[in-house]
C-alpha cells in the first residue's frame, strides 16, 4: 500500500523513528522492523531510510540504540539506487556513494531524483525537506545542475549563483525542523553559527535560538545541548531541568550526570536518595561504569541507602571491570580486601590497591592499618601512624587513638 509520499511501511517507520516525539521513545524498533520488511520486499526507499538508521548518531537518534553497520549501509544504498529510489540517489550523492559506476546503474538521473524528492518536500515530507536542505547546504546542487565556475562569465556571477542556492537550505531546514527532524535543526544551527565562508555571513543570534527552540519542541538531543549551554552560562538549575527532560525522553547517557547533580546539590537541592535512584537507573539502562562506582560509594558509606559494604564491593568490582584503567574504587576495594567485606581477606591485594592510590584518604587508612598491625608484612607502627595521620577520615582518626609513643620514643598499641 502506498501512502502520500512512500509506502505505508516507510511512512509509518518515519513517524516512529524520526517525526513523532511520543512514538519515537517507544516504537523506534517497530519502525526499524517495518523498514527491514519493506526492504526485503523490494522497497528502495526503505533501503535508503534503513541505511540511515544503521549509520550512527549523526543520522538517527541514538536513543533508538540501532546498530551501526557501515558495510550494510553501503549495500543498502547501492540497492536503493538500483531500485530507482530518488531519495536513495540523493542520499548516495551526499554519502559519496553515487560514483560513476552507480550513476550508470541508476534508472533515473541525479537531476530527476532531485526533482522527485523536491516535489515530496514541497508536499510536506520532513525527511525529504531535510534531504533537499542538505543538497543546498553541502553544495550538491552543483552536481544536480551540472554547474561549475567555468559555466559563469565572472567570479561575481558565480558568487551570486552560489549565494542564491546555498541560502535555500535555510527554509528547507526550518520546514524539516518543525516537521520532526531535529537533525535539520542541527544543520540549521551550524549554518547560522558558521555561515558559509565567502557566501553567507554567520548569524550567531539566530544560532542561539535553535537549541532552546528544539528543547521546547521535545527533541531530547536539543534538550541536552541546551542544558550544556546553560551549564556553561552558570544557570545550573535550568541546566538540571533540561537534563532531566532529555533523560526522561530517552536520551542515553544522562542518568549518571543527573545523579551527580543530586549527590552534589548542583542546580538542585542535595538528595542522596534521588542520587541513588539515578545511579541505579544509569546502571540498568546504560551499564555506566561510573554509576557502578558511585553506587558503590553510597552503599559503602550509607549515603541515601542502607550501608552494605559487602554489596559495595560488587559494585566497585563491576565498575573496575567495565572501564579499563578505572582506579576510582581502589581505595574502597582495598578496605574490602583488608577486612573481608564481600570477599575473602587478601592483605596483599589490599596493599597493592591502596599503594596504587595512596593519594586517597581511605587508601592511606588501609596502608596505616597494614603497617601498624603488620598485616602481610613486617609491623612498622611509625610508618602506619604517619599514614593514618595523613588520611583524615573518621576511621583513621579512630584507629589512631590506639597508638602512642612510650617515654623512650617507641610506638606501641595501647588498647
Amino acid at each position: 500500500m502506498m501512502g502520500k509520499f512512500f509506502s505505508d511501511d516507510v511512512e509509518t517507520a518515519l513517524q516512529y523513528i524520526y517525526y513523532d516525539n511520543r512514538l519515537r521513545l517507544h516504537r523506534g524498533q517497530e519502525g526499524f522492523d517495518l523498514l527491514v520488511k519493506a526492504s526485503e520486499a523490494g522497497d528502495g526507499d526503505a533501503d535508503c531510510v534503513l541505511a540511515r538508521c544503521l549509520s550512527g548518531y549523526q543520522y538517527v537518534w541514538p536513543g533508538h540504540h540501532f546498530p551501526v553497520d557501515d558495510k550494510k549501509v553501503t549495500n543498502l544504498i547501492h540497492r536503493s539506487i538500483e531500485r530507482g529510489s530518488a531519495l536513495g540517489i540523493l542520499v548516495a550523492k551526499r554519502s559519496g556513494l553515487f560514483t560513476p559506476v552507480w550513476q550508470k546503474k541508476a534508472p533515473i538521473s541525479l537531476k530527476e531524483a532531485f526533482k522527485q524528492v523536491l516535489d515530496k518536500a514541497a508536499g510536506g515530507d520532513a525527511f525529504c525537506q531535510y534531504t533537499i536542505g542538505n543538497t543546498y547546504f553541502w553544495w550538491d546542487f552543483l552536481s544536480v545542475e551540472e554547474k561549475s565556475r567555468n559555466d559563469f562569465p565572472s567570479q561575481e556571477a558565480f558568487r551570486s549563483y552560489m549565494i542564491e542556492n546555498i541560502t535555500k537550505c535555510e527554509d528547507w531546514f526550518w520546514r524539516a525542523f518543525k516537521g520532526g527532524m531535529y537533525l535539520a535543526g542541527n544543520n540549521l544551527e551550524h549554518y547560522y553559527r558558521n555561515g558559509d565562508k565567502g557566501y553567507v555571513d554567520p548569524q550567531p543570534e539566530k544560532a542561539a535560538q535553535i537549541f532552546p527552540m528544539g528543547a521546547e519542541m521535545g527533541y531530547p538531543p536539543h534538550q541536552i545541548f541546551y542544558a550544556n549551554d546553560l551549564e556553561k552560562a552558570g544557570e545550573k538549575e535550568k541546566a538540571h531541568y533540561w537534563r532531566v527532560q532529555a533523560a526522561e525522553g530517552g536520551q542515553p547517557g544522562l542518568w549518571y550526570a543527573i545523579g551527580i547533580d543530586f549527590y552534589d546539590g548542583k542546580g538542585v537541592e542535595k538528595d542522596p536518595q534521588k542520587a541513588c535512584a539515578c545511579f541505579k537507573r544509569s546502571i540498568e539502562e546504560e551499564h555506566n561504569a561510573y554509576a557502578y562506582d558511585m553506587m558503590g560509594v553510597c552503599l559503602f558509606l550509607g549515603i541515601g541507602i542502607s550501608q552494605d559494604r559487602a554489596k559495595a564491593f560488587e559494585y566497585f568490582s563491576t565498575g573496575r571491570q567495565l572501564l579499563e584503567g578505572n582506579t576510582f574504587g581502589y581505595q574502597f576495594l582495598a578496605h574490602c580486601y583488608l577486612d573481608g567485606l564481600g570477599t575473602a581477606q587478601d592483605y596483599q591485594e589490599a596493599y597493592r590497591l591502596a599503594w596504587e592510590t595512596k593519594d586517597k584518604p581511605r587508601s592511606l587508612y588501609v596502608l596505616g592499618r597494614i603497617y601498624c598491625e603488620g598485616l602481610g608484612m613486617p609491623q612498622d607502627i611509625a610508618m602506619g601512624v604517619e599514614f593514618l595521620d595523613r588520611s583524615g577520615i573518621a576511621d583513621a582518626k579512630e584507629e589512631r587513638k590506639h597508638y602512642k609513643k612510650s617515654l623512650f620514643g617507641r610506638w606501641k598499641r595501647v588498647n
